[in-house]
């Protein structure tokens, strides 16, 4: 066999190999699947949790105002998350209080406790785009994420704040949502959301929610202690604030059911 032979037998033998190795690539929609399979999987098992936080609201003249609130939180094996977000200060939102259950698929049930007319009011899958409590999150923001509510896109690999981070696309599947789509920064060490940019449903940037101060704490769970949204269209912003984590605190289903939003005051 002459050496010309013998390379054009090992350049074919590379050829194919590379033609296989591409026929097994994933897609872009695949790899972005991928990377949040992963984002989920490495915050799973905490349980329940205990938190503290601030809200602070900010407008397009820079006043603030914070507000103080309560968070309670119980993990589900087989469907989305359970929350209680109650109010404390100021005075005329103390008492209000927020219950939101996650599914896996489909609409999430969310309800609103208004303590000045002693009446909870069940949240409808139209309005979950709204403002939460006149901040720049939407009930819809308060969801835990899952992973069927979307779909995927993969657009590459970019630096952020010095960590090198997956660039990943989020479709909703929801009609009722008020977003068109997310793009959202994943660092690669970690899988921990950096940054997300939300399009209106003209497409057009809304809103930049952006994550910093991650804590790790015991079972390998990290929070961010600071989430800040911005509203590009406005001009106003909402910080929130983490305060006080704990977990594993023996919450149960008793402790997340609409009986539990009076209970509050």
């Amino acid at each position: 066999m002459t050496i010309n032979t013998s390379i054009k037998k090992a350049l074919a033998t590379i050829t194919f190999a590379m033609a296989s190795f591409s026929a097994l690539a994933l897609s872009p929609a695949q790899q972005g699947m991928e990377i949040f399979t992963e984002v989920k999987k490495r915050d799973i098992g905490w349980g329940d949790s205990k938190a503290d936080m601030q809200m602070i609201l900010s407008n397009e003249h820079g006043q603030k105002s914070v507000r103080e609130i309560k968070i309670k939180s119980l993990e589900q094996e087989n469907d989305g998350d359970k929350s209680l977000t109650v109010f404390d200060k100021p005075r005329d939102v103390k008492g209000t209080a927020f219950l939101s259950f996650s599914h896996t698929t489909g609409a999430d049930d969310q309800w609103l406790y208004m303590p000045a007319i002693k009446r909870v009011k069940r949240i409808s899958s139209r309005n979950k785009s709204g403002p939460f409590m006149g901040s720049e999150f939407a009930f819809e923001d308060f969801s835990s994420f899952e992973l069927a509510k979307y779909r995927y896109n993969f657009l590459g690999e970019e630096q952020l704040g010095g960590k090198d981070c997956f660039k990943v696309e989020q479709f909703p599947v929801d009609k009722n949502s008020g977003y068109t789509r997310r793009v959202v920064w994943v660092d690669k060490q970690e899988y921990l959301e950096q940054k997300i940019d939300f399009y209106d449903r003209k497409n057009s940037l809304l809103k930049t929610l952006t994550y910093s101060d991650y804590q790790k704490y015991p079972g390998n769970y990290w929070r961010a202690l600071s989430m800040n949204m911005v509203n590009h269209q406005n001009g106003k912003s909402t910080e929130l604030k983490w305060l006080n984590y704990s977990f594993n605190t023996g919450l149960t289903e008793k402790d997340f059911n609409r009986n539990a939003l009076k209970r509050t005051n």
